[in-house]
């Protein structure tokens, strides 16, 4: 449950929420502004905070309380498929070489795109509203959570997974431009259009887990990590074939797009900077990047690393090859 509070003596009746916020939760009272504006639409906030972040004079206060039910009641007919041991088993061991050649800080995270129609499994959903980004941060913690679209709190990354309608004022781009991300309104609708998306309400709920403590099966793998162990993964992949890889980034929706939803359509990795988005609701680290993993690719990726972990990781990780001082 969301609750928005304004605090009268201390708004100035600019404007800046009734513009920014993506879901036209606030409006005036009366056309024209110059007043303190109004909680309108109180039932369609996200708790995306872009309001109470950018309020000059921090009027805006966002409280959010457990929500009416933690698991989630299933209409299906039959229950969520869980893995079988087998499958489990292999994702333990994929999590292991991962962590015992690379030296992981973090967990690798299995994500899973539950489709309508398709059951909830006994996951608990979130004490609070999270941005998909946030749910991955959390997984790689240990964390298994399931979010349906009532869980989520970026209208922008719900709308790129599917779970959810794009809001006009995303589409557009106006947001964008307002925020100071973007140059103009081509600019902005060139960003929205050329992005890949699912379809709008094709997924019923994002289930993030720990690889190693697995609910069902993954759709991909994401690995959050410094640019060395992206270079090695990436070699990994490539370690049967040669072929090079090209990349897509834009560092705007790093987590939703370019770690889950362009492996999950192209069925090919993908690595991202992080955007401003993930970056400035989090503890993320200024040296973090991001790797999206098609499950299918695992095998090979793991096979490879494994190679590479005999002698040409510790031999450059031990600086074998630097020169002696003159």
């Amino acid at each position: 449950m969301v609750s928005i509070q304004i605090d009268t003596k201390s708004c100035t009746g600019c404007g800046l929420c009734v513009e920014l916020c993506p879901l036209s939760v606030f409006d005036f009272a009366a056309p024209g502004g110059n007043s303190v504006p109004e909680v309108k639409r109180p039932e369609a906030c996200c708790a995306c905070m872009t309001c109470s972040g950018k309020c000059p004079q921090s009027a805006i206060r966002v409280a959010q309380s457990d929500p009416p039910k933690r698991w989630l009641d299933d209409e299906s007919e039959s229950p969520a498929v869980l893995l079988d041991q087998e499958e489990e088993t292999r994702y333990k061991e994929y999590a292991s070489v991962l962590d015992g050649i690379l030296k992981l800080r973090w967990k690798p995270v299995a994500v899973t795109l539950i489709q309508q129609g398709e059951p909830f499994p006994h996951v608990p959903v979130p004490r609070v509203k999270l941005r998909y980004c946030q749910s991955l941060i959390m997984a790689r913690r240990g964390k298994q959570i399931l979010m349906p679209p009532s869980s989520h709190a970026c209208p922008d990354g719900t709308s790129i997974l599917g779970l959810t309608k794009i809001p006009p004022k995303l589409a557009s781009g106006d947001i964008y431009i307002k925020l100071g991300k973007l140059a103009s309104r081509e600019a902005a609708q060139t960003l929205v259009n050329g992005r890949s998306t699912l379809p709008e309400e094709s997924i019923r709920a994002t289930l993030v887990t720990p690889l190693d403590d697995p609910v069902l099966r993954a759709d991909i793998v994401v690995i959050i990590a410094p640019p060395e162990t992206m270079m090695w993964l990436s070699m990994a992949s490539t370690y049967f074939t040669g072929r090079r890889m090209n990349f897509q980034m834009g560092s705007y929706n790093a987590q939703c797009l370019e770690t889950t939803v362009y492996p999950y359509t192209t069925r090919e990795i993908n690595l991202s900077l992080g955007c401003y988005g993930c970056r400035a609701i989090s503890d993320l680290s200024d040296d973090l990047m991001f790797m999206g993993i098609p499950l299918e690719k695992m095998e090979q990726l793991i096979a490879g690393l494994t190679h590479l972990g005999r002698k040409a990781i510790p031999d450059a990780r031990s600086k074998t090859y630097l020169p002696p001082l003159i």
